[in-house]
């Protein structure tokens, strides 16, 4: 239901936990998280846990990527080798 807006975000800004992707789309985190499931199932992206420390407490979470895809590099100066 949610999936292709899932997989947009992710393209659109790569590597996300899926806290920033409820944020970003306006779904809920609880239907995020129903989402990336069916996506890991078919193989379209790949998903770990993690835990962030923000003040002291402890957030767990699941840290997205779309399967197979390098987002574009960014503009501007390239460092030099």
């Amino acid at each position: 239901m949610y999936t292709k807006l899932i997989l947009d975000n992710l393209k659109k800004h790569g590597q996300r936990l899926d806290r920033e992707i409820a944020k970003d789309t306006g779904i809920s985190l609880l239907q995020v998280r129903t989402s990336i499931s069916e996506l890991e199932g078919n193989k379209a992206v790949s998903s770990c846990s993690v835990i962030n420390y923000e003040d002291g407490v402890a957030i767990e979470g699941l840290l997205c990527r779309v399967s197979g895809y390098i987002p574009p590099a960014a503009p501007g100066r390239k460092p030099t080798h």
